[in-house]
């Protein structure tokens, strides 16, 4: 795109689409750690630097298409859920005139595990111990956690990070991990089992520990009808 000034045409105005794809991690650590993927850039601007996975948008594409397509063709992972974030286009963000329309998107655990496209410029970072960073991608990052956070008390958003079937401490962990605090296990169980909005099964996930109930979330109740969970 083309912008016009009193002194004629400038220079020309792209569009990219970039994504901020989260995952947890079990690393040995108190809480999982949120982790996600960042691609090293191979030219300048900012060559040798992370970045986030992105890509130009195509004169032929809808945004979320471009950034499922983006995110395939970087990291070879397809979110299970994806939401368009915000739009950045300060002036000053790349040395020419680009405006990124950023989505933020949520992979499991057993997904992000799955090794990565065979080259050394992807890698999975902590998002608490990320490297330099090109461009403005700090700030984007900073910006989609604290979305995650606010969002993981009234809405099933952390379904996207869990298994079809999962047990109440696997859930509590998702809000802790996300949180970055414990949480106390029977005022959760409380909370959760009284919102109306998961489902206990007949199944049990066994292990070292007594079986554990598996629960599925009921999709005909929002959580924002029945109060925030505990964070």
């Amino acid at each position: 795109m083309t912008r016009t000034t009193a002194d004629g045409p400038q220079d020309d105005i792209r569009v990219a689409v970039s994504t901020v794809i989260f995952s947890l991690r079990h690393d040995g650590g108190e809480l999982p750690s949120v982790v996600l993927p960042l691609v090293r850039r191979t030219r300048d601007p900012h060559a040798g630097q992370w970045a986030l996975p992105g890509g130009w948008l195509d004169v032929s594409e809808n945004l979320e298409a471009a950034a499922s397509r983006t995110l395939a063709e970087t990291t070879a992972l397809a979110p299970s859920y994806l939401e368009q974030l915000y739009v950045f286009g300060d002036v000053g963000r790349s040395p020419s005139r680009v405006v990124s329309i950023v989505y933020w998107a949520l992979v499991r655990e057993d997904v992000a595990s799955t090794p990565l496209p065979e080259d050394e410029n992807v890698a999975w970072f902590d998002t608490a111990d990320l490297p330099e960073l090109a461009f403005d991608h700090r700030s984007i990052i900073e910006y989609a956690l604290w979305r995650l956070r606010n969002k993981v008390g009234y809405s099933r958003i952390a379904h996207g990070l869990l298994p079809d079937l999962f047990t109440l401490a696997e859930l509590r962990e998702v809000y802790e991990a996300i949180g970055g605090k414990r949480l106390d296990p029977a005022n959760f169980r409380r909370q959760v089992e009284g919102s109306g909005t998961l489902i206990p099964t007949r199944e049990f996930r066994t292990g070292s520990h007594r079986p554990a109930r598996l629960y599925r979330y009921n999709h005909d109740v929002e959580l924002a009808d029945r109060g925030p969970l505990p964070r």
